[in-house]
């Protein structure tokens, strides 16, 4: 069976210290961030995106498993963002859009994409026949430690960490 992730806060200190919502609209230069349609062509350009990104900051090395990381959350949510089109939290998808952050803070190298969806991330067992299911599985495997954060806004952001080599 999948683990449950490790919390935020045992897993990277700066997530707390200045928070989703703020690392979701800062302009700084350790961080790129990206929004995004609720559609299927979505997970293309987050693909293009974290790729470029890492090869500017000379993180080349990264882009296969932090590729297929950010398939695996930018696909879910866009299914989070497409149904229903009114959360929980009274808030119309429209309202918070899909955004793809990357946040280099050496040695780590942090994405995130947050969605209008306050509905948790919950690992499954990992079903190899089946074509879906696998996702969180996949961001476990592939990333040094994943998580999720409510954002003060409403949603959520889903995170991975990757270390670098230097």
């Amino acid at each position: 069976m999948v683990e449950e992730p490790v919390a935020a806060a045992d897993c990277l200190q700066v997530t707390r210290r200045l928070g989703f919502d703020n690392l979701l609209t800062a302009e700084r230069p350790d961080t790129t961030t990206c929004p995004l349609p609720p559609q299927a062509d979505s997970v293309k350009t987050a693909r293009d995106v974290t790729r470029s990104t890492l090869d500017q900051w000379g993180l080349s090395e990264l882009g296969d498993d932090a590729v297929l990381v950010v398939s695996e959350l930018v696909t879910n949510a866009v299914r989070y963002a497409l149904y229903p089109s009114v959360f929980s939290n009274g808030h119309r998808r429209d309202d918070h859009p899909i955004t793809l952050m990357l946040l280099r803070y050496a040695p780590h190298v942090l994405l995130a994409v947050s969605d209008p969806s306050d509905e948790a991330p919950t690992p499954k067992e990992p079903d190899f026949i089946s074509e879906n299911g696998r996702g969180l599985y996949i961001v476990e495997t592939y990333s040094q430690c994943w998580g999720w954060d409510h954002l003060d806004r409403g949603g959520k952001a889903v995170w991975a960490l990757f270390r670098t080599g230097s």
